[in-house]
């Protein structure tokens, strides 16, 4: 596990990699520019009180909400920018890594993207269900937090790997054996998605990190050699 993170944040050194991430960020930043923007034009129609205190309060609070909406939005925004290359991140990291590996099964954008907005949904939709948890439990709250998570993004992750050179039907069956492994592996991705600066790269880390994994797991676990 630790050799296949440790792969997995070497490969931050591809070329290929790190155009993916500068793109994506670059989009992200793209996006909020033009909600910079819009914001400006929406506060700039709003009609002055007459109050000059009054007004400058409106303008203050409209900038603050629109650093804070950055601030808040932005690693979200670009995780799911990022989400749209995650076949061509595991295409990238397996011709630099695993060169012999025969030709991968396709995955279009638009599968990996429903993927990546299936799991925000769940990640935002449970973490908050889970909220009273982490406020009343201080310090279990933690263990909860690497427990939900880690379960969310091990299953999504494994799974935009699996489909890449098995059949969904064959991801199912190998998904329901690797349980304890891919789970394990979610902890850990969700340690990357909580630290800050860290989480704006945790898309490509992870996904190398589970090629990393899955490539070790079919030359050792035995009901996996076949594939």
């Amino acid at each position: 596990m630790l050799t296949a993170l440790y792969r997995a944040i070497a490969d931050l050194g591809n070329p290929a990699l790190r155009r993916i991430i500068t793109m994506s960020l670059s989009l992200a930043v793209a996006g909020f520019m033009v909600l910079w923007v819009g914001l400006a034009i929406l506060l700039g129609h709003v009609t002055p009180s007459g109050w000059r205190y009054v007004d400058w309060t409106v303008d203050l609070l409209g900038g603050l909400t629109v650093l804070a909406l950055t601030w808040l939005l932005f690693p979200a925004v670009g995780t799911l920018v990022m989400g749209c290359f995650l076949d061509r991140i595991a295409r990238e990291v397996e011709a630099a890594d695993y060169p012999l590996l025969p030709s991968a099964r396709p995955v279009s954008v638009a599968v990996t993207l429903t993927a990546m907005l299936r799991l925000t949904a769940a990640t935002i939709i449970l973490n908050l269900l889970a909220l009273p948890l982490y406020l009343l439990f201080p310090v279990a709250n933690v263990v909860i937090f690497a427990a939900l998570n880690g379960y969310l993004l091990g299953r999504e992750y494994f799974e935009v790997v699996a489909l890449r050179r098995l059949e969904p039907v064959s991801v199912r069956r190998v998904r329901h054996r690797l349980a304890i492994r891919w789970y394990i592996g979610g902890v850990v991705i969700a340690g990357l998605f909580a630290v800050p600066v860290v989480n704006l790269i945790a898309p490509v880390v992870a996904t190398a990190f589970m090629v990393h994994l899955f490539e070790g797991w079919r030359r050792t676990v035995p009901h996996l050699t076949a594939f």
